[in-house]
């Protein structure tokens, strides 16, 4: 069993739970300790009792520290690629590069602890001089999903420990092995004892005790809108700072004057590749009228032609969906499209392949509305939905008609209507002429409206969550 790593110890839980490879649900991974309140508490008091010290760290010790991680993540990618395909899907290509995004992450943030930034300023009053520091916030929890298993945890520790911060990090209980070969990495790093814990187990367990304890002064957050709600309600009811990335319903809108081969290849990259279990994923294809047909015929043969199998053959383009639930979620929302008049192109059914596993053959709908619920809710799968619209008016009206805003795009050659959908897309993240997903680790990442709540994370815009800012005035 694989052990939770607290105060510097590698400690075994109360119980344990076993990690299924869903590319083939006979081949087990491993299994791995399951925290319980108790464990958890006693990781939360370890952070606090690590935080003075860690708070007042050398920056050039932490900036070595977090480098020494991003050079061994960058040596083992092969060996955490497989890890992470193995265990969550995504296919080997995306998973050695998901993982060589988080060593660039650490690598970053390495840099970013020596560039803490303050001001100096004079003051309206004679003889007082004014200072104006950022500080570490103290202990943070970490709540990590399971689509992106080490680079949003990645892009979470990174920035906490480079400001100075102490970490409990609880990772989606799906993918607990990723996590735990970032936690030994880290544990060789030279932190000491307290500032970095990996506890594993439910949200219901480790996730509450995060909440609810007052000596967590921080929680960053990744996963759905309703669990967002609750960790904001307990945030606010203690007083503690959040951070919440919560999904989207990304439209990508082509226009009658687009590239029509890269407007297909965007949505096809979009919104079915990692199985479209991105947060980013373009999943509303929003075509304007003299050119749907034919954009939708391209569509349809290039999505029939999408080769799924397991996560580790080298001609896979599409892996498994994550587990049974999520796959039942993606059946559900395919027969509802269906009832919906949705008209079904290609896909949507259930593969049976070599090996046993969760294997669905991309969806993609046309004639849709956008009203219709399929295209409203986060369905978080293989599942696209082509919209015509009449006109680049009513193509970037339909693309902010939902309650998510994280990301969104636009195919064109057209300098005017790309200017102008830049400034009034409704997202926080906008895309010409490139897929709606896939983004840079050192520029910030977030969203609008029901997407997202708090600082952006990612960059040197992370520094606004993981740190508080402190003014002080000073007479001679």
């Amino acid at each position: 069993m694989q052990a939770n790593y607290i105060a510097g110890q590698w400690l075994n839980g109360v119980s344990e739970r076993p990690n299924i490879n869903p590319s083939d649900t006979e081949d087990l991974v491993g299994h791995y300790a399951q925290a319980d309140a108790a464990q958890a508490e006693e990781a939360i008091a370890a952070a606090h009792a690590a935080a003075p010290a860690w708070g007042l760290s050398s920056p050039q010790m932490r900036a070595d520290a977090l480098d020494k991680i991003g050079s061994e993540i960058q040596a083992r990618r092969e060996e955490l690629g497989q890890m992470l395909a193995r265990e969550e899907g995504k296919t080997l290509p995306e998973a050695i590069g998901e993982v060589g995004r988080a060593a660039a992450i650490f690598k970053f943030f390495a840099q970013e602890a020596l560039r803490v930034r303050g001001d100096k300023l004079a003051s309206v009053r004679p003889g007082i001089e004014i200072e104006v520091t950022r500080e570490p916030l103290g202990v943070v929890g970490i709540i990590t999903p399971w689509n992106f298993p080490i680079a949003i945890p990645a892009w979470k520790i990174a920035p906490a420990l480079a400001y100075g911060n102490t970490v409990v990090f609880k990772p989606a209980e799906l993918v607990p092995g990723s996590a735990w070969l970032l936690a030994d990495i880290i544990s060789r790093a030279g932190l000491p004892a307290g500032v970095f814990n990996l506890v594993m187990g439910p949200g219901s367990v480790v996730g509450q005790a995060l909440l609810d304890d007052r000596r967590v002064a921080g929680i960053s957050f990744t996963g759905s809108q309703a669990t967002g709600q609750r960790v904001a309600l307990a945030a606010v009811k203690r007083g503690a700072k959040f951070q919440l990335e919560m999904g989207g319903k990304n439209p990508l809108v082509v226009l009658a004057d687009a590239d029509l081969e890269q407007a297909v290849n965007c949505a096809i990259q979009g919104g079915f590749y990692s199985t479209g279990q991105r947060c980013t994923a373009s999943s509303r294809i929003i075509v304007e009228r003299s050119i749907y047909t034919r954009f939708a015929e391209h569509m349809t043969e290039l999505t029939r032609a999408l080769r799924v199998g397991h996560a580790l053959k080298a001609q896979t383009q599409i892996g498994p969906v994550v587990d049974a639930s999520q796959l039942q979620q993606d059946l559900d929302y395919i027969a509802i499209a269906r009832q919906e008049g949705a008209r079904l192109l290609a896909g949507g059914e259930l593969l049976t392949l070599e090996r046993p596993g969760h294997y669905l053959a991309p969806a993609l709908f046309g004639d849709c509305d956008n009203a219709m619920r399929h295209c409203q809710e986060e369905i978080f799968g293989p599942v696209l939905s082509l919209i015509p619209c009449d006109s680049y008016e009513h193509g970037l009206k339909l693309a902010n008609d939902t309650p998510f805003g994280l990301s969104s795009g636009i195919c064109t050659s057209s300098l005017k209507h790309a200017s102008h959908f830049k400034r009034n897309s409704q997202a926080g993240m906008v895309m010409v002429n490139c897929p709606t997903a896939g983004v840079d680790y050192h520029v910030p990442f977030g969203g609008r409206k029901g997407s997202s709540y708090g600082p952006r994370e990612q960059g040197s815009y992370a520094a606004e969550f993981f740190t508080s800012v402190k003014t002080s005035y000073i007479q001679a």
